[in-house]
C-alpha cells in the first residue's frame, strides 16, 4: 500500500476543488437528494474555509447550460475566481491545473473532491490528474451526485479501484479538526456541525443547554407559560 494514503487529511496537507456545482448539473442528480447535496456542498465549503484550506472552484459552459455556480458555496467564498472550461474534464484546462499545482508545490497533494456529475467530471478528472502526477484523489461522495444511483455507485467503485479514496463530507471536517483541544477552530467545527449535520448537530445544541445550562444558539421572543383553555 501507497504510505502516503495512511496518513490522515490535516490543514496542512489538502487543498480542496468543487467541480460545476451549478443550477442544470444538479437538475440531473438522481443518486442523493438535492437539498441534501446543496447542504453537504455548503458544509465542506464552511470547512475548508475554517480550516483556511486553499479551494478552487470550477463552472462549465455558464452561461450557455450550467447557469450560476450555486450562491450557497459562492457565500463562503466571495472572492474566489470561477475558473471556466468548456471542457467535461476540468484536468483539460490549464488554469485548474495551474491552480492545483500552485498548492501542490506547499506540499498539498491531497485533493479533495466535491463535484457534478460523480461519473463525467469527477471520475474524468480523478483519472487524470492521478495519472499525470503524484497527488492523491479524496472524492467526497456525499457532496458529490450522480444522474442515477448507480451512475454514481459504479463511478465510485471504478475510482476506488483506481487509487481515489472515499470520504464524506463530515469525515474529512473532523479529520482536519483532529483533536478538540485545538480550540482555534473548535467553534467554527461545532457550528458548521449545528447547522449542517442534523442529529448530530441537534445533540450539540442539547448538550449545551440542557447539559451544560448555556445558552440558546439562537434568539427569540419571552417563553409565555401553560395557560388552559376556558
Amino acid at each position: 500500500m501507497n504510505k502516503s494514503k495512511l496518513e490522515v487529511l490535516t490543514p496542512q496537507n489538502s487543498q480542496l476543488i468543487f467541480i460545476d456545482q451549478q443550477p442544470q448539473m444538479a437538475f440531473g442528480v438522481q443518486s442523493i437528494d438535492r437539498q441534501a447535496l446543496k447542504n453537504n456542498v455548503a458544509a465542506l465549503a464552511k470547512a475548508g474555509k475554517a480550516f483556511g484550506i486553499p479551494t478552487t472552484i470550477t463552472t462549465v459552459e455558464t452561461l450557455g447550460f450550467s447557469g450560476p455556480t450555486f450562491p450557497e458555496l459562492l457565500a463562503v467564498f466571495p472572492e474566489a475566481p470561477l475558473l471556466e472550461r468548456t471542457s467535461m474534464n476540468s484536468w483539460d484546462d490549464q488554469k485548474v491545473r495551474d491552480a492545483l499545482a500552485r498548492h501542490a508545490a506547499q506540499g498539498r497533494k491531497k485533493v479533495v473532491v466535491s463535484g457534478l456529475w460523480t461519473e463525467v467530471c469527477n471520475l474524468s478528472f480523478a483519472l487524470s490528474a492521478m495519472h499525470d502526477t503524484d497527488y492523491e484523489i479524496y472524492m467526497v461522495a456525499d457532496a458529490s451526485g450522480g444522474t442515477s444511483k448507480d451512475a454514481h455507485d459504479y463511478a465510485m467503485q471504478r475510482m476506488i479501484q483506481a487509487g481515489v479514496v472515499p470520504v464524506t463530507w463530515q469525515q474529512v471536517l473532523l479529520e482536519w479538526q483532529r483533536d478538540w483541544a485545538r480550540k482555534d477552530t473548535y467553534e467554527a467545527t461545532t457550528t458548521i456541525v449545528r447547522e449542517h449535520s442534523g442529529a448530530y448537530g441537534m445533540g450539540i445544541d442539547y448538550a449545551v443547554t440542557m447539559v451544560h445550562k448555556g445558552p440558546e444558539r439562537a434568539a427569540h421572543g419571552p417563553t409565555l407559560p401553560p395557560q388552559a383553555a376556558r
